[in-house]
């Protein structure tokens, strides 16, 4: 029996997805084998040495302490893709709220509600003050071209916009799927000086934070837009700020409010709402259900943002899994005591991300308790399961 932890209020069509005679599921549960969570942050909270994994039902996991959990061989997963439609959906919108000045003349409407029988004049006279440019013909540049990223670029493209995208690291996948008409910008620099409108999806990370400061605000075009709907440390806020009240930048729309950004009334801030959706949330339940339930019951490994992608079929009854460090020597450390032990390797595969190794290994016998003892004491060896085959 696999306890799972929930942390927030998870899609139902996530959680009956878990077998109930094989899982128990709730939001208090002592020592759990997973933990199933969204938005709550677990950055200050101790993790029982039962935990295995981590599932965040959404794209971004820095509510998860995620070097400290690589640490203890504690897998951690998200759902990438599962959001996508949803935040692509914000992002048109975004485009068009940043363009022409929808909400400063929804607003205004508002402010005349009382003048009675004078409203209709009274819009015809001042339209003119929140009119802005059409989408059709202008470039956009989209910076990231995972699964949102390339479905805003396509959905531009078929607005009759000029798309130009950057992502050095773009998946086959996103290749696949990214329309012929997206040009390729080989630097940030090249599509920051050509766009007039800027959307980001990328993941903050130490090399991302404050990616749009002042000196790439300089050289965009006088009068570009800003799209944010994926973290709000991507940009300098101040610089921002800045850049708005000089009016090189017209408008800057983003998912994530601050006081300081509120204040600015070219700031456009919308409540966090990327992944609101009730479509969104239940693909990142399923998603990360789906997820767990692999790693727990089989070992494999889909979407982890800290440990390789790893997946083997099993054929053998029984299955050692070992998560290690990336350093030399360590399968052939492995596969050298299940020898000793005479213990027959039937299959085995190895992969390894950045720091961190993660290998899958079926045997035909059962791995015995003293000798996974001495492999969890192999200098380099994170962390030792084993799983029978039913």
């Amino acid at each position: 029996m696999f306890r799972i932890q929930t942390m927030n209020k998870i899609s139902p069509e996530g959680l009956e997805l878990f077998p109930r005679d094989k899982y128990e599921i709730a939001s208090e549960i002592p020592n759990p084998d997973a933990i199933l969570v969204r938005s709550a942050s677990l950055h200050d909270t101790v993790l029982p040495d039962t935990v295995k994994a981590i599932a965040r039902a959404g794209a971004g996991v820095n509510n998860i302490p995620i070097s400290a959990c690589s640490e203890r061989g504690i897998a951690v997963f998200n759902t990438p893709g599962g959001n996508a439609n949803a935040v692509k959906e914000l992002a048109i919108a975004a485009l068009l709220l940043s363009s022409r000045d929808i909400v400063g003349g929804i607003n205004w409407n508002i402010s005349i509600a009382d003048k009675a029988d004078e409203v209709p004049d009274l819009v015809e006279k001042e339209k003119s003050r929140f009119e802005g440019p059409e989408l059709r013909g202008k470039t956009l540049g989209v910076v990231g071209l995972g699964a949102i990223g390339v479905m805003v670029a396509n959905d531009a493209v078929a607005l009759g916009m000029e798309v130009i995208g950057y992502d050095p690291y773009i998946s086959v996948d996103a290749a696949w799927n990214l329309s012929r008409a997206v040009k390729r910008a080989e630097t940030l620099e090249s599509l920051l000086t050509k766009a007039d409108y800027v959307s980001l999806h990328i993941p903050l990370t130490d090399d991302t934070k404050g990616l749009l400061d002042a000196e790439k605000i300089r050289i965009m075009k006088k009068g570009a837009r800003i799209i944010n709907l994926a973290r709000g440390g991507l940009v300098n806020e101040a610089d921002i700020i800045t850049a708005l009240e000089a009016d090189k930048l017209l408008s800057y729309v983003t998912d994530f409010p601050t006081a300081e950004l509120l204040a600015c009334k070219k700031a456009l801030c919308i409540p966090h709402l990327g992944a609101s959706t009730p479509e969104a949330e239940d693909n990142c339940a399923v998603m990360a259900a789906k997820q767990l339930m692999d790693f727990l019951e089989s070992g494999n490994v889909r979407n982890s943002v800290n440990f390789p992608r790893c997946r083997l079929e099993q054929r053998a009854p029984f299955r050692l899994l070992v998560a290690n460090r990336n350093i030399p020597n360590m399968v052939g450390q492995i596969t050298t005591l299940l020898a000793g032990a005479d213990i027959n390797i039937m299959d085995l595969i190895n992969h390894h991300r950045d720091e961190y190794a993660y290998n899958i290994i079926d045997t035909e016998q059962p791995i015995p308790d003293p000798l996974m003892e001495q492999l969890g004491r192999v200098d380099g060896i994170i962390r030792v399961r084993t799983i029978s085959k039913d």
